[in-house]
């Protein structure tokens, strides 16, 4: 069961009101670097990466740099993270392209993206959307639990939850939805033990074993 449009519009409006200046919270110098935080984000959490990226970036923090260091000083640079061995492999490669084929720039069209390694749907469109300002929704495992309890979405995959989400929301809230669902579930609607008595949603929300 979704809920309508109406409803969605007031839930975006509720999770606005009370989360000031949603954004990630990945720390980064600049596009590239925000690129690989994401890219070293998977399966890891945002404040193990950033006790690892802050004293690489003060070193490391263009193409060249990460091409000129190769892969096994990646590794040892990283290899408090999971899975450092592929994502050290995915940084040195993905650093090699963009400094042969974009002059060490970031592009910035999804294609462009998801043709480097390392990098998915989802890490395309939070880049678009964080680097570019672009209206995207990245859909993470917050953003897929909270959109289908909420009945933004019945999709049973990241993509289909996606587009229910950007057909469902009003436009003017695209660009902020990502972080306002994805801060919601980190916070509040938590995969175990969510907090529902302290959502602000709770009165919308379809979530049958609300507590």
């Amino acid at each position: 069961m979704l809920i309508n449009k109406n409803k969605a519009v007031k839930l975006i409006n509720l999770l606005n009101n009370s989360i000031k200046n949603p954004k990630t919270s990945l720390k980064y110098r600049n596009k590239f670097t925000l690129l690989t935080s994401v890219v070293l984000s998977a399966q890891c959490t945002d404040v193990n990466v950033n006790n690892v990226t802050k004293n690489i970036y003060k070193k490391y923090y263009t193409p060249k740099h990460f091409v000129n260091l190769g892969i096994n000083k990646i590794k040892n640079l990283i290899k408090s993270i999971g899975l450092f061995n592929n994502k050290a492999k995915n940084l040195y490669y993905l650093s090699k392209i963009l400094l042969e084929k974009y002059k060490s720039k970031v592009p910035g069209k999804f294609e462009e993206l998801i043709s480097l390694p390392g990098v998915g749907r989802k890490t395309a469109n939070v880049i678009l959307n964080a680097a570019f300002g672009k209206p995207t929704i990245a859909v993470d495992t917050h953003v897929f639990r909270v959109s289908i309890r909420t009945g933004l979405s019945n999709g049973k995959k990241p993509e289909q939850v996606e587009t229910q989400l950007l057909n469902i929301l009003p436009k003017k809230y695209i660009k902020k939805a990502h972080h306002l669902i994805l801060l919601h579930g980190r916070y509040i609607c938590k995969a175990k033990n969510p907090l529902c008595k302290n959502c602000v949603i709770n009165k919308i929300c379809l979530y049958k074993e609300k507590r």
